[in-house]
């Protein structure tokens, strides 16, 4: 499934299986297929951005969202909060927490959001912007996409203990090399983490 996933830099990813899964798409190059599904995890401009929505949305595409996102966007979204279950299209959708613990660009609030999607028989977990947090202890996934970067979002090092937490067979590092962060915090991660790691080229 690793093979699938396309890191579109920061924290957009598309995951292309039988359907066409976009996480939280920015700064999207032109020629992107068509979304089935659109995930977003909060409102801030790099996550939710109706420009790039625009360019992969078609009159069948599902968009998913908190609902300060819906109103951003505009037409029919699909609003979720923490704590949300729900399918489409036959993917199944976890909407979990997702908030910083020691720094106030993301509070703790229902339209803070993380997914976990099951898709093919495999979970993906996309964390959105979070710091390490104690529910992750509860996450099942077979795949996790974590941010590394800090500042905004956890370090490498807090990175490598959400990993220890979830223990998802593989890792994909996230949330460098535009804003904040460079490749240097995917290789420290890779380098600490006990979880195997793929670091993905942003397409």
């Amino acid at each position: 499934m690793v093979e699938k996933i396309h890191w579109l830099g920061h924290d957009a990813f598309r995951v292309d299986t039988d359907r066409v899964i976009y996480f939280d798409p920015w700064k999207l190059k032109k020629g992107q297929p068509t979304a089935d599904l659109i995930l977003i995890s909060h409102e801030h401009y790099d996550h939710c951005s109706p420009e790039d929505v625009a360019l992969i949305r078609g009159p069948k595409t599902v968009v998913v969202a908190p609902a300060p996102c819906a109103q951003k966007l505009g037409g029919a979204v699909r609003v979720v909060q923490v704590g949300d279950t729900l399918e489409v299209e036959g993917v199944q959708i976890e909407v979990v927490p997702a908030y910083n613990v020691d720094k106030k660009f993301h509070p703790r609030s229902p339209h803070n959001v993380g997914y976990i999607v099951t898709v093919g028989g495999t979970r993906i977990y996309h964390a959105g912007d979070t710091d390490y947090i104690p529910e992750m202890a509860g996450f099942r996934a077979d795949i996790a996409l974590l941010p590394v970067s800090g500042t905004y979002v956890m370090t490498a090092d807090e990175a490598v203990k959400a990993a220890e937490a979830i223990k998802p067979a593989v890792v994909i590092p996230m949330h460098y090399g535009t804003i904040v962060g460079s490749e240097r915090d995917a290789q420290r991660f890779q380098q600490a983490c006990p979880v195997p790691v793929r670091i993905l080229q942003p397409e």
